[in-house]
């Protein structure tokens, strides 16, 4: 190696590409490993990551199991939810919102324990190792990076699975006693990618569905809810008061039970390649459709209008692995202004898969039912004003129609 390497901090799960990882860092690179293990309410138990990596030769100071998840719903996911991203007009981020927070801890914890480098069991094919290394880069320019999947000869998940077992490294089974699919899972959503789901053709067979109950098994009679906001953020749940993952927490159990937020993408990847995946993010769906149904009557049309110019782009931003980049936090710092009024209660109505808002209420609402009403407004709206607002915007056309004509 041209640059000796003392001490790298890897982002470990304690899954099967980390602790191989963690094994083929050891040698290759003849360095200490330091293992960092975030808690993102991914629904699992963390200890046995401590116990493998003590397991593989990582001394316990140096092993880091951190619970963020409160960090990850308030500092991301609800700024994320602000702005109403959806990538490709369906994707709620799930993923790619969780990256950036894995990051800035990795660089915070390398510089603590004086590491030379990080690393991250992303694959070569894939948008992850961009959104690790993006943030790396911007929160140390310095940091050396160590991305095996595009340094072993490890290509395939057999080889991976044959190293593994050659080092006595666990391998987990899924219950039909097969590899895993891919999968990533945390507060917001679990993903799952591979086998069978790799034809786009094929239905996602039920099995592959681990958040939420099957739509047609879901209760048969519908729940209403209640969601309060504050500048935009979800602050209560029914009238209770909850902290920002708390609250997720609590719209996932909801969501899990009435079958809500799946779906089935084929997507495409910032690498270039399109790739088939299924996501379930129950709790997340319901609070998509909650903020845009208190904005309803607290934004502007203008300002509304917009926000759904620049979701896209913030989208497109987060999912290509650009949270650092200036132009994202211009963008935030937009859509933070916005939501200054974002302030009521949405009521909803869940039923078997499906999220409709069934009313909304705020104290600064821009709707008039004394403007908008069929009965006689008392002189609220004059009808006849729109006669020359009409002709105004009508004139270009007209003159269009005589060149025309």
């Amino acid at each position: 190696m041209s640059d000796k390497i003392n001490r790298v901090v890897l982002a470990y799960s304690g899954g099967l590409d980390t602790s191989v990882i963690l094994k083929w860092l050891q040698q290759e690179y003849q360095c200490e490993v330091v293992t960092f293990t975030a808690d993102l309410g991914q629904g699992e138990e963390l200890e046995p990551a401590r116990k493998k990596a003590e397991m593989a030769g990582v001394k316990p100071e140096h092993i880091f199991i951190d619970d963020l998840r409160e960090e990850f719903v308030k500092d991301f996911v609800f700024p994320m939810m602000r702005a109403n991203a959806l990538y490709e007009g369906l994707y709620l981020l799930g993923t790619s919102i969780a990256r950036p927070l894995i990051a800035k801890r990795q660089i915070e914890i390398a510089k603590m324990v004086n590491a030379d480098a990080v690393s991250h069991g992303a694959t070569g094919k894939g948008n992850d190792q961009v959104r690790f290394e993006l943030g790396y880069y911007a929160l140390n320019p310095d940091i050396k990076v160590i991305a095996p999947w595009r340094e072993w000869d490890l290509t395939s998940r057999t080889r991976l699975i044959e190293f593994a077992e050659k080092h006595q490294i666990p391998v987990a089974k899924d219950k039909r006693g097969e590899s895993p699919f891919s999968t990533d899972a945390n507060l917001l959503h679990t993903s799952s990618e591979g086998k069978v789901l790799e034809d786009p053709w094929e239905e996602v067979p039920d099995y592959v569905y681990s958040r939420t109950v099957n739509p047609e098994d879901a209760p048969n009679e519908p729940e209403v809810i209640t969601i309060d906001f504050e500048r935009g953020d979800g602050v209560a749940l029914n009238g209770v008061a909850m902290s920002p993952a708390t609250l997720l927490t609590a719209l996932n159990e909801l969501g899990r039970k009435h079958g809500i937020g799946r779906l089935d993408l084929v997507e495409n990847r910032f690498v270039g390649m399109k790739s088939r995946g299924m996501y379930e993010t129950p709790g997340g769906t319901i609070y998509h459709l909650a903020h845009r149904g208190i904005e309803q009557i607290t934004l502007d049309r203008g300002a509304a209008h917009l926000k759904d110019e620049l979701a896209p782009r913030y989208a497109e931003l987060i999912y290509n692995g650009f949270w650092f980049a200036p132009e994202r936090e211009m963008l935030q710092a937009a859509i933070d202004y916005s939501q200054e009024k974002v302030t009521g209660t949405v009521r909803l109505k869940l039923y078997k898969g499906s999220v409709s808002v069934t009313g909304r209420k705020s104290p600064y609402s821009l709707y008039s039912e004394k403007v908008v009403t069929f009965e006689d407004d008392q002189g609220a709206y004059d009808q006849r004003d729109a006669a020359g607002f009409i002709k105004l915007n009508a004139l270009r056309l007209r003159l269009l129609g005589r060149r025309e004509g």
